[in-house]
């Protein structure tokens, strides 16, 4: 297992379209799925990883208190199959359908969604306002396997209440720390281990 953090995205960047198979119902999804929402969370996850597991009960939970005030909620896995078919689109579909997620969950085989997003790790999360402009990028909380701090979302939950109140998130974020995407090989990208 190799731990790394989030790239840390510029904030303001325009958030890269995508169109991604979605695992349960086979719909193409993309970025234009979302028109219309007040804001877009984005989160890079996957099947295996230990540091998904510690919080993805808390990710569903998200979605089911986030999509019902007009928010975009998408998870997107982007691990090879190659090298780890635990995370494939069957298991990521039991996934969504164990935890109940509300909100679609696509596989990026190409890894060319991933490689856009700078996403590094799973978790990675992404949040843009209505005008599809980057306004946080980090952790979910301060919660990690093993540390005894509870699973609250406070992070991503602060920066989701503030696009929603019309106001700024401010700068100062906390990178996610997790599992490596798991790139196939010779699909790493330049920022990858950076």
């Amino acid at each position: 297992m190799v731990m790394v953090s989030s790239t840390m995205l510029e904030l303001g960047t325009a958030a890269p379209d995508f169109s991604l198979p979605e695992v349960v119902s086979g719909n193409t999804i993309s970025l234009s799925t979302f028109d219309g929402k007040s804001a877009l969370l984005i989160m890079f996850i996957c099947e295996h990883c230990p540091f998904v597991k510690h919080v993805q009960d808390e990710l569903a939970q998200l979605g089911k208190d986030y999509v019902p005030k007009n928010v975009g909620v998408l998870a997107i896995s982007a691990n090879s199959v190659q090298t780890h078919p635990q995370d494939g689109p069957e298991q990521l579909k039991g996934m969504a359908q164990k935890l109940g997620f509300n909100f679609p969950y696509c596989y990026d085989e190409s890894q060319d969604t991933a490689k856009a997003y700078t996403a590094a790790c799973t978790p990675d999360f992404f949040v843009f306002d209505g005008d599809r402009k980057l306004v946080y990028r980090g952790q979910l909380d301060d919660s990690r396997p093993g540390n005894d701090v509870p699973v609250t979302g406070q992070d991503l939950r602060v920066a989701l209440d503030t696009v929603l109140a019309g106001k700024s998130v401010g700068p100062d974020q906390k990178p996610s720390i997790g599992c490596n995407i798991k790139w196939t090989p010779g699909n790493e990208p330049e920022y990858f281990g950076a």
